[in-house]
Parts: C-alpha cells; sequence; structure tokens
C-alpha cells in the first residue's frame, strides 16, 4: 500500500474549506461552553468599541460646538470607562481562546500521535521522520497560533465590520453606499489571491518537513560523517535543503504581506470618498460636521478590521494548509487489518506459510509463491547472500507486513486474525538494529512485558538467575541500573543487541525470530547466549538468521533464501555449499 506523504497530498482530492474546516473544528468538540463565551466576550468588547465613534460625534455637536465644557467632560469620562471596559473584556477574550487553543492543540497532537502508532512499518520506510516531526510539532503549532491569535481578531473584525456598517448605512445612505464601495474590490482581489496564498504556504510548510528530516537524518548519522570525514557532503545537502526552505520562505513572505498594501490602499480611498462627499453634504446643509467626524472614525472601525484580516487571512491560509498536512495523515487506514478468526488445524504446525507472495513495490515481488512450516520446538536456520529475502521472511512470521497473496497461519489460524498485543507475546524478535530506550537496562528489558513491570530489584534479579540471564547482565557495569542515554551512544552495539536478547527471552515467546543477534557479539558471550537458547522451554521455536556459520550448524532444518524463493537446504554442508556457490537448489 502506497503511504508516501508526498505522492498522497499531490493526489489527494481538493476539499472545500468549508470541509476542512468542519473537520479541523471536531477537536473542539468539548470546547462548545468555552467558546460560546469567548465569542460572546468578543462581541460584548467589538459592540463597546463601536460606541465610540457615536459618543465621539455627538460630543462634538452637543458639547464642543456649544461650548459645553462640563458636558464634555462628562462624555469624556464616559467614553474613558467604554474603553476601560473594552480593554477588561479584550483580556478575557485573549485568555479564553488562548486556554481554548492549548487544549485543541494537545487534542490535535495526541490524535496525530495515536494515528502515527497504529500505521504500520511500511509507513515509516516510505517517510521521513524529520518531516513526521514537523507535522507533529510545526503544522500543529501553526493552527494552535491561527485559533489563540487571529481567530480572536477575526471573529472580532468580523463584529466591528458589521456594527460599522450599519452605523455608516443608518447615519447616511448614500454616504454609507459610497463608502463600502471599496470593500467590493477587496473582496473580489482577495478571493482571486486566496487559493495562491494557500498553495504557497504549503509549499513552504513541506520544504520546512524537508530541512527538518535533512538536520535529523544527518545528526543521527554524525558518526559516520565524522569516520569518513564526509562533512562537505552533508555540509552541501544541507545547504540545499535550506536554499529551497528560503526561497520558499520568501515567497511565502510575500504572499502573506500581499493584502497589506492592497487593502491600506482602499482604505485610504474609502476615506477620502467619505472626506469629499462629507463636505459635500455639508456644504448642501444637510450633513453636519458631527456626524462627519463619526463617519470618518465608523470608516476606519470598517477598514481597520479589513486591514487586519489582510495579515489574518494569510494566517488562516497557513493554517489551512498546515492542516491539509495533518488530515492527509489522520485521514489515513492500515493495511494490517484484523480478520475473522477462521481455525484451521490447531494440531498442525506453529508456524505456516501457504504459497506467499510479497512485495514492497508493485513492480518488483521480493518472495514468489513461498510454502514451508515451522513446527514446535523446533530451530531453524535462514541463510542466503545479501539481499536475498531472510529479513523480510522473518518479518512476514511477526507480521510487520502483510502478504499480497497467499497464507500464514499461526497455530492452524491466519496470522491476520490476532490482534498485535497478542502476537508481541507469542512471538519475540529480536532485530539486526536493537533499539533500545533513554533510561536504564533495567526500563528497557521490561518495556512492554506486562509479566514483570512491577517487579522489584531482587525478584527481577531473581527472574533473571532463572531465565540464565545474569551472566549477560555481569557485563553490564551498573547491572540494572546502567544508564542508556539517548541514541544509545554509551553503550556498545554488542550490549545493545544483549539487552534486546534479555527482552525478548523474558517474554517467553512461542516464537523466538533472531535477525543476526550475535552479529555483534564476542565468542564467549556467544556461548552464554547458546546456553540460555537451550534452556528455553521446549516447544519453543526458533528461527535464526545468521552469516556465521558455526550459529547454524545445530539448526534442525536449514532453508535457503535467495532470489525470492525459499527452499529447503538440506544438510549444513549442502547450505554451505549453496552459500558458496550462491545458487539455488532444483
Amino acid at each position: 500500500m502506497n503511504y508516501n506523504l508526498n505522492t498522497l497530498s499531490g493526489k489527494e482530492e481538493k476539499k472545500s474549506t468549508w470541509v476542512a474546516l468542519k473537520n479541523l473544528f471536531s477537536f473542539l468538540e468539548g470546547e462548545r461552553k468555552s467558546m460560546l463565551i469567548a465569542f460572546l466576550v468578543i462581541i460584548i468588547n467589538s459592540t463597546i468599541l463601536l460606541l465610540g465613534p457615536f459618543l465621539t460625534g455627538r460630543a462634538i455637536e452637543l458639547y464642543i460646538k456649544t461650548k459645553d465644557f462640563p458636558g464634555l467632560l462628562i462624555y469624556s469620562g464616559l467614553l474613558v470607562g467604554v474603553f476601560l471596559i473594552a480593554w477588561v473584556t479584550g483580556y478575557f477574550q485573549t485568555k479564553l481562546m488562548g486556554s481554548v487553543s492549548q487544549r485543541m492543540l494537545y487534542s490535535l497532537r495526541n490524535a496525530l500521535f495515536k494515528k502515527l502508532l497504529e500505521l504500520p512499518v511500511s509507513f515509516f520506510n516510505q517517510n521521513k521522520v524529520g518531516d513526521l516531526i514537523s507535522r507533529i510539532n510545526n503544522d500543529t503549532d501553526k493552527i494552535n497560533q491561527f485559533f489563540s491569535q487571529s481567530l480572536v481578531q477575526f471573529v472580532g473584525g468580523i463584529v466591528r465590520m458589521t456594527g460599522a456598517g450599519i452605523f455608516l448605512l443608518a447615519i447616511q445612505p448614500q454616504l454609507g453606499a459610497a463608502s463600502l464601495v471599496p470593500a467590493l474590490a477587496i473582496w473580489i482581489i482577495t478571493l482571486i489571491l486566496g487559493p495562491w496564498v494557500k498553495r504557497v504556504n504549503a509549499i513552504n510548510l513541506k520544504k520546512v518537513g524537508g530541512l527538518s528530516a535533512e538536520i535529523q537524518e544527518s545528526l543521527n548519522n554524525f558518526k559516520t560523517i565524522i569516520a569518513f570525514n564526509r562533512r562537505d557532503y552533508f555540509r552541501n545537502r544541507f545547504k540545499g535543503a535550506n536554499l529551497d526552505n528560503y526561497s520558499t520562505a520568501i515567497k511565502a513572505g510575500i504572499a502573506n504581506n500581499i493584502f497589506m498594501p492592497i487593502y491600506g490602499f482602499f482604505t485610504v480611498l474609502a476615506q477620502m470618498i467619505v472626506l469629499v462627499f462629507g463636505i459635500y453634504l455639508i456644504s448642501h446643509s444637510s450633513f453636519k460636521v458631527g456626524f462627519l467626524v463619526s463617519y470618518l472614525l465608523y470608516v476606519n472601525q470598517f477598514y481597520e478590521p479589513l486591514r487586519q484580516l489582510a495579515a489574518l487571512w494569510a494566517s488562516f491560509q497557513v493554517a489551512m494548509a498546515s492542516w491539509d498536512r495533518i488530515a492527509v495523515i489522520l485521514n489515513l487506514k492500515s493495511d494490517l487489518l484484523l480478520s475473522e478468526n477462521v481455525s484451521v488445524d490447531p494440531q498442525g504446525s506453529l508456524l505456516e506459510f501457504r504459497h506467499v507472495h510479497f512485495s514492497y513495490t508493485e513492480d518488483q515481488e521480493i518472495l514468489h509463491n513461498i510454502s514451508l512450516k515451522l513446527e514446535k520446538g523446533k530451530k531453524y536456520a535462514l541463510v542466503g547472500p545479501t539481499g536475498g529475502g531472510k529479513t523480510t521472511t522473518a518479518s512476514l512470521m511477526d507480521r510487520l507486513y502483510d502478504a499480497q497473496k497467499g497464507e500464514i497461519l499461526f497455530k492452524g489460524q491466519d496470522i491476520r486474525s490476532l490482534d498485535s498485543q497478542e502476537l508481541s507475546q507469542k512471538i519475540g524478535f529480536i532485530l539486526q538494529e536493537p533499539f533500545l530506550f533513554t533510561g536504564t537496562v533495567r526500563e528497557n528489558i521490561l518495556y512492554g512485558n506486562p509479566y514483570y513491570l512491577h517487579s522489584t530489584e531482587i525478584n527481577l534479579e531473581e527472574i533473571l538467575s532463572q531465565a540464565g540471564l545474569e551472566k549477560i547482565l555481569s557485563l553490564f557495569e551498573q547491572g540494572l541500573d546502567t544508564p542508556i542515554q539517548s541514541g544509545s551512544e554509551n553503550i556498545s552495539l554488542g550490549q545493545k543487541q544483549l539487552i534486546a536478547f534479555m527482552r525478548a527471552v523474558l517474554r517467553k515467546p512461542e516464537l523466538l525470530i533472531l535477525d543476526e543477534a550475535t552479529a555483534n557479539i564476542d565468542t564467549i558471550t556467544e556461548q552464554w547466549l547458546e546456553e540460555i537458547l537451550q534452556n528455553l522451554p521446549r516447544d519453543t521455536t526458533q528461527v535464526i538468521i545468521a552469516h556465521r556459520l558455526n550459529t547454524i550448524q545445530n539448526a534442525d532444518e536449514i532453508y535457503f533464501v535467495n532470489s525470492g524463493e525459499v527452499i529447503p537446504a538440506g544438510s549444513f554442508n549442502e547450505a554451505l555449499e549453496l552459500l558458496m556457490h550462491n545458487k539455488r537448489k532444483s
């Protein structure tokens, strides 16, 4: 299945802004009461601000022209009170929306990360980690900024514009209509430029994700960079990614600020219309000076939010572009679905492949028509040249991927009918490159093991001793309390494999898969591991992938994996001959 986010983003069906907003607002389902209160406060704040021009015009006509200074002081005090109430309501609207947006950000990141945990391994093979991090951190923060800052100004601006428009038309309909003509031009220009602004910001966000991915990859491989003295190579790669980000950021900056001068021009045009037309009306004794002053203030009340909306519109387009990148992930469905539990043969093999075909991409099949059986308690070895398909075969056994054709049965039932929790308990997989979490050895070997999760230190040491793991534990300076730093750089690769080995063995799996599990371990320690494996329950089935021939000498059966086929290799000598000559057994 295609999980490439870049491909999906380019091919996804274009949805309307209203549909996108509806999906985004679903993360505010539990915030309806808080949102209602916040919007009510915003309306109160905007309505109070609309009283200012009216009171100013009244003060000019009633008190300034008549030189009634006591009355003017009373009106001045009233204006101060109005703006004080506006300041208080402005504070509360910012606080309320800030709280709502933070909770929405929390829910959005949780949903995004939860979705990532549901997706199969193939998704992460097709997408860069740095880009995923950028979507979780950067894109969600863009949405948060819109809700916490821009939405308040947007709603408040709409209320003030509506109120100011009503006042303009009510005071003098002809002058009001003339003053609103530039707003029509602004609306048309915004509709034309809006999609372009969103598209430019989407490209920039993609480049930001690419830059994050480049940094993450370089830092993860910094040891290799130093070892091969290729700082120049990675410096040039970063320079290229940074340059791409810079050029798209410039374009996005131009797009996000293009509305400001346009809106500013039409604002000045509207003020000039009001001033010229207003003076004309005054000269014909059909208008008053106080009303003209109120009119100019209301024109400013109408067009100033429009100028703010220019920046807010750009912020809205950035938020929508960010939401599109997030929605691509949220809409993905895992192709590793649970099927109905159909019992085939409970007394049969532990694991069976029936005519299995598998490919990572549609144009190249990796495994062709594979059939094999693994019996309980036996030890199997998968051998073959590099790239022959050994790890792929083992990954199918653990259902890291699903076969495109054929069946894989575990204890007689379709492996797709077993949930991930059940599979992790029954199948242990020691990867070729084990991953450890930051913490201690204890935390890592107990990771995901419900049986010993709450064991005390003494109990855990006894458990390790019973499993024959105390010798391995002695290789760590501080035993169970040995710290594991970020990236596990403070311990050797061999020690990483030992921790992964202990983690798998303690789960007591029915099937234990070892993918080059002893590749970085010395001979003596490897003998210890062999003793531990021999002490596993008799019904534990082992599958060993190894290039070192001594690790497969005691295997009950050996399979040769190459060119998409898995065939019995016969004896150890026959397997050795196949390996040496790199040919398939007919």
